[in-house]
């Protein structure tokens, strides 16, 4: 194969602002398709980008003999189905995050992918950023030890989307924690080797987002429809010992945002942003700041991967087993809080 040829299901926001420009900007790839609910979302993205095939119905598009690949770029309710449907089509798949709405969809995607043979990779673009790249390397050359503790923060001051479905839990599955909080929380235990998790104990909290007086700095949402967390904290144990904190926030009464990680380890430490090295030497006490690190447009990168494998047919940067743990622990977090007490995570045979 000297050509990949991709579709893309759901032609909004994340489609046009990150997957289609990503793959255009791809030699190897040619886009012959959009599909979207909105014929008029659809046929914008396909004038943008000129695309050929324009669709209501993915299911008639994967119909398509000349299709490879598609994007799924739905709300998450949707990622589910669309996924396997693609699957079982025989079409390659990059799943936007979170990879579904809960971990028994997730399973049914895997199954999806190993029964069809095709690659199945979860868009958690975060990956690929300079910054990322670099403590990844530092860390598997032993710089940092063995991590014991990591502190993830997706932390919104005053961010509660005011658009799309981000508000309503059956559409979304959650706020905070289910939105941002598994961009940080992939990324960390990316860094931490992804260890097996064994339970969890976390609350999540309401407080803010049915109040009508909260300045709405992503526009302003609808207060009567608000169905999700604007706060949520879990505390994860693992197998080898180590533990990870992880906090997600729409609403908060902090200084500013904070998208970071914090890792512990018994040679050295590190924190994301800013970029930065903690360790000692010679009974000295360091600290190192790397520089002339790349700017990478990480969801092209994300693609070029995506494309890099299957041309290669080597496995997929992001796969689908490392989406579904994110996507366990954060179950285990919403469970946790329902139950009032630490919960198991488990994962079944599939």
């Amino acid at each position: 194969m000297d050509k990949v040829r991709v579709g893309i299901i759901g032609s909004g926001g994340i489609a046009q602002g990150a997957h289609l420009p990503g793959y255009q900007a791809c030699a190897e790839v040619e886009i012959v398709a959009v599909a979207d609910v909105s014929e008029k979302t659809a046929r914008a993205a396909a004038e943008k980008f000129n695309v050929p095939e324009v669709f209501t119905d993915y299911k008639k598009m994967l119909l398509m003999k000349e299709l490879d690949a598609v994007s799924v770029c739905t709300p998450n309710y949707m990622h589910k189905d669309a996924t396997v449907a693609a699957l079982k089509a025989g079409k390659h798949v990059l799943v936007e995050k979170p990879m579904a709405m809960n971990a028994k969809e997730c399973d049914a995607m895997l199954k999806a992918a190993r029964e069809s043979g095709r690659k199945l990779q979860v868009g958690f673009n975060n990956r690929f950023g300079g910054s990322a790249q670099a403590l990844k390397r530092f860390i598997e050359t032993g710089d940092l030890g063995s991590i014991y503790y990591a502190r993830a923060q997706a932390l919104r001051r005053r961010g509660i989307p005011g658009w799309g479905v981000f508000t309503q839990k059956d559409k979304q599955g959650g706020g905070p924690l289910i939105d941002i909080g598994v961009h940080i929380l992939d990324l960390t235990l990316w860094l931490m080797g992804h260890p097996k998790p064994v339970a969890v104990s976390g609350t999540y909290r309401q407080d803010f987002g049915k109040r009508k007086d909260i300045i709405g700095l992503m526009g302003q949402w609808d207060t009567e429809n608000f169905t999700v967390e604007d706060f949520a904290v879990g505390l994860v144990r693992f197998e080898n010992g180590a533990t990870l904190l992880l906090e997600s926030s729409f609403v908060a009464n902090i200084e500013q945002d904070v998208f970071n990680t914090q890792l512990f380890g018994t040679e050295g430490g590190c924190t994301l942003n800013p970029t930065k090295l903690f360790y000692e030497k010679n009974r000295t006490l360091m600290d190192a700041t790397p520089v002339h690190l790349p700017n990478v447009q990480t969801h092209h990168a994300e693609v070029r991967h995506f494309i890099d494998a299957i041309l290669e047919d080597k496995p997929v940067y992001v796969p689908g087993e490392e989406g579904a743990m994110v996507t366990r622990i954060i179950d285990g977090i919403y469970r946790s809080s329902e139950v009032g007490k630490e919960v198991k995570i488990e994962v079944p045979e599939i």
